[in-house]
Order: structure tokens, then sequence, then C-alpha cells
């Protein structure tokens, strides 16, 4: 224990003299082997800090090809890159910030505007035209992988899906039940009107105009159910593509036949008569 004497020489109190008595000397400093089996020890460097893959808030799968989400932002390209995305599908009416536009452009995706108001009654309400060229775009597979979004991923997001949902048969409860889950805590009595009275057919027939991408292009959705004339079409269109598979199987078949008579067979090598020839 380190003590300076008082000043003058004064004597030290004796509680002072005996803790000096019984204190244990300070241990000498530990000396480190440089030469030795166990040379300094050097930490490694720190591993590269990899930027983080974050999901778009109300994140989720919609079904084969189509996902849905909140306002995509800077921080969350990184996770949308690993989707592969073809087409970013917008509902939102304001001018779409350039940082997007720019990585979309990067990512050779194509951005597609269907700019929608909140179905907030009594003065906004969504347009039908716009959701129907909306869903005719989201019925052609050469648009998949496709994302859906608006500002929250909630209300506008919520009545697209379920549009797609009643083209794909689901019931109304399962419907409402998703669109709330997603929308929580402010679920929407006229989002949800506005789900049951939209009108399909048009939607068909935008998706048989030349605009359209016509039954050929049509997602391979299990539950996709098509009005019985477009049903009976699609029948047609997918048993003539079966015959026509068919002969050109056979076509392919009898080219391999003929190709494989016109090769001559070797000769047979008459070994006896090469070792008298020898």
């Amino acid at each position: 224990m380190d003590y300076d004497p008082p000043p003058g020489g004064a004597p030290v109190p004796p509680f002072l003299a005996k803790i000096r008595a019984h204190a244990r000397p300070p241990a000498p400093p530990a000396l480190v082997a440089l030469d030795g089996p166990n040379p300094l020890y050097i930490p490694p460097p720190p591993p590269a800090v990899e930027e983080d893959v974050v999901p778009p808030e109300n994140f989720a799968a919609v079904t084969s090809g189509v996902y849905r989400s909140g306002f995509p932002k800077k921080r969350n390209f990184k996770f949308l890159e690993t989707l592969q995305l073809k087409t970013v599908l917008t509902l939102v009416l304001e001018d779409y910030p350039e940082a997007n536009l720019e990585w979309c452009q990067d990512q050779d995706i194509q951005f597609m505007q269907f700019g929608i108001p909140g179905n907030k009654e009594p003065f906004d309400n969504i347009p039908e035209d716009v959701i129907c060229s909306a869903l005719v775009a989201i019925l052609d597979r050469r648009n998949h992988p496709l994302l859906i979004h608006c500002n929250k991923g909630k209300h506008r997001t919520g009545c697209l899906i379920g549009c797609i949902r009643r083209l794909q048969s689901w019931s109304l409860t399962s419907i409402f039940d998703e669109y709330r889950r997603f929308s929580a805590p402010k679920s929407r009595a006229v989002d949800q009107q506005f789900i049951d009275l939209f009108d399909l057919s048009p939607v068909w027939d935008e998706v048989m105009s030349p605009a359209g991408g016509g039954l050929a292009n049509l997602p391979p959705w299990r539950m996709l159910t098509l009005p019985l004339r477009l049903a009976a079409q699609r029948s047609a269109m997918e048993k003539e593509k079966g015959e026509r598979d068919e002969r050109e199987r056979r076509r392919r078949e009898a080219v391999a036949v003929a190709g494989a008579a016109l090769i001559e067979p070797q000769p047979a090598i008459d070994i006896v008569t090469e070792l008298v020839a020898r």
C-alpha cells in the first residue's frame, strides 16, 4: 500500500502502521512471452457487416407469383431482390419516389401505377375501372413475380387482394377474415362492401381483349374460376394443344427411326480371316 508520510517527520498513527504491516506487497506486472509457445494473442478482424434483409411492412405471399406489402423503402430493396420480381404494381396516387424508380430500372423491373384513393366514406370511393385494369395485369403471368403495394399495405391493397380471392372462388367469410387480419386495427366496412359487390365480368372481358393477356397467359392458380363460356374455350384450347403436342411427338419419333435406318451397319470382323492374312 502506498503511503506518503506526514510532513515534518510526524509519527505514523498506530492504526495506519498496523494496516501497513499486514498489507500484501503489490504483484509484479505479468510478463508476456513473445517467443515462447504462447505468443501474444492478436484477435481476428471483425467480420464484414452485411446489409440487413428486411421485408416491407405488411409483406406476405398472396398466391403463386404474387406478393403484397406496404410501401417499399430503401432498406427493403435487398429483400425484394431475393424475390426476382418482374413487376411492381402500386396503388398510390402520388408521384413515385425517384429512388424507387431507379431501383426498378436497375433491377429490370417494370413499374405499373394504378392510383386509387382510399375508400373513405362519404366522399372517396375506389374506382372500379382502375381495379379492373389492375386485375387484368395481375392475371397475366408474364408479369409475374409481381408485388402489389399501397402506403401501408392495408386498405387499398386489401381491396385488390379481396377481388383476387373472388376470382379464386374464396368464400366471403375467408376473404373478410384475411382483409381484417391485414387492416387491423382499422378495418373499414366500406372496403368489405366494395369487395362483395365488385363485378368480375368486365375483368374477363378485358382479359380477352387485345389489351389483355388472353387465356393462354392466365396464371396456373388451382382455384382460378373462369366463366362458363371461357372455361369451355379454355378446355378446347388445352385439347388442341395436347393433340398438337402428340403430333409433334410422333413426328420426332418417325424422324429418329428414319435416321437410324439410313445409317449403314458396320461389317463384322472375321477374326480367322484376319489371322490367316497376317
